[in-house]
């Protein structure tokens, strides 16, 4: 029988000592042995726990409050000696004997850290529910006078481990910063390397759409829309990595400047509807009167807005609504988004904001994207000294619409508040 982390158990109960039926967990990492000693137990009528680590043993014991422990001796991450010494320090454990179980462990070492028992492998089938049982009705091992130095030995060797894993974990930490450098320099050189070739297409077509290079037909003119609208869609990608590559490399410059908060979200808006087709959504734009003062850079907060804004978009099915408004909260400038998109799922909610990181990112998603967007919101947002917030699904109405996707909200100070 397995658990589920989100399952819950009543407390310990008293053992039935006459029937020796118990609440048993088995921490054991060879299915083999797994399975023989579930077979057994559950014929004696016992509830059986499995779990094949150390660490899991010990979060799943804190879970199901057993009334016996089995534990392996060479189970991994922890080996059954650090497992057994944390269990016996477990104060829901009082009293719960812990039996080793194993072919190759010493038998007073596992006696000095805290087991009660020992059980040699290969267990003997015919014999080993009525161990248990003996173990339930109170039969206790002691280690003999070779204990105190078995224990000592132990805990040198555990002290050898944690040295191990420390040195272990500092080599992995500097491979991991060494790894972080190079994909900020990957990002700022392929930003760089995007965006230089983008100049000159977006001049030329620009030329060609004026038509100062000459007249055009409506078949070229219509061509020539479409690879506009890719263009400035590449665009867009590109000025985003390059300003994330500016963020995580400490490049990015704010300006400190007045500015409207009304106004540069109203602006934000009208630039990403401009980009969409009218029939594509429905939006519901609340009051954006001002003046909302407030003191920073307005051009990086725009563009944190205008990816908050076509994020909601981006995940708002065809014929589907947006809800925004901006207002004043206290001491806040507010912007309110919500969308009737699918929502996002608890433990999605929080890594939304990290870089490149997307609920569905494989190549067959139905959205678009790199996933650097709303990273990109969060990161202005809390340099100009706002903060942004996320629930899904809205727990309040945004222009009088309680819509069932995702809300946004996007909030700075004001300007002498």
């Amino acid at each position: 029988m397995s658990v589920r982390s989100d399952e819950t158990f009543p407390e310990r109960a008293s053992v039935d000592y006459d029937s020796c039926v118990a609440r048993v967990l088995h921490i054991e990492d060879d299915p083999h042995s797994r399975r023989l000693v579930s077979k057994l137990l559950l014929r004696a009528g016992h509830e059986v726990f499995e779990t094949e680590s150390g660490l899991e043993g010990i979060r799943m014991a804190r879970r199901v409050q057993p009334e016996l422990v089995l534990v392996d001796i060479n189970v991994p991450d922890l080996d059954g000696y650090e497992v057994t010494l944390r269990l016996r320090s477990m104060r829901e454990l009082d009293g719960v004997p812990i039996v080793a179980i194993t072919a190759e462990g010493d038998r007073q070492t596992s006696l000095a850290v805290g087991a009660n028992g020992f059980v040699t492998k290969p267990i003997d089938a015919r014999r080993f529910a009525e161990q248990v049982a003996g173990f339930l009705r109170g039969h206790r091992e002691s280690a003999d006078e070779t204990g105190e130095t078995k224990l000592r030995e132990q805990s040198q060797r555990i002290v050898e481990h944690l040295e191990r894993k420390v040195v272990e974990l500092a080599a992995a930490n500097e491979r991991l910063e060494e790894l972080a450098r190079l994909r900020r320099e990957f990002l700022q050189n392929v930003s760089h390397e995007l965006a230089t070739p983008m100049t000159p297409v977006v001049g030329y077509l620009k030329l060609l759409l004026d038509e100062e290079l000459g007249p055009l037909t409506d078949l070229q003119r219509k061509c020539l829309g479409s690879i506009e609208r890719s263009t400035r869609r590449l665009r867009s990608v590109t000025d985003t990595l390059l300003d994330v590559s500016a963020l995580e490399s400490g490049r990015m410059h704010y300006f400190e400047r007045d500015y409207d908060f009304a106004d540069v979200a109203r602006r934000a808006l009208a630039q990403v509807r401009e980009s969409l087709p009218d029939e594509r959504l429905t939006w519901r734009i609340g009051a954006m009167e001002g003046p909302l003062p407030g003191r920073g850079d307005p051009d990086k907060l725009r563009r944190a807005i205008v990816h908050v804004l076509d994020n909601a978009a981006k995940f708002t099915p065809r014929g589907g609504t947006i809800a925004v408004e901006v207002a004043r909260v206290g001491a806040w400038h507010e912007l309110r988004v919500a969308d009737g998109g699918p929502g996002i799922a608890p433990n999605a909610q929080e890594r939304i904001f990290e870089p490149f990181y997307q609920v569905d990112g494989s190549v067959t998603r139905a959205h678009g994207g790199v996933g650097l967007g709303l990273a990109f919101a969060r990161r202005v947002t809390e340099a100009l000294g706002g903060q942004i917030e996320l629930v899904s699904p809205p727990n309040a109405p945004v222009v009088g619409e309680q819509l069932g996707g995702t809300l946004v909200k996007l909030r700075l100070p004001a300007s002498g508040a």
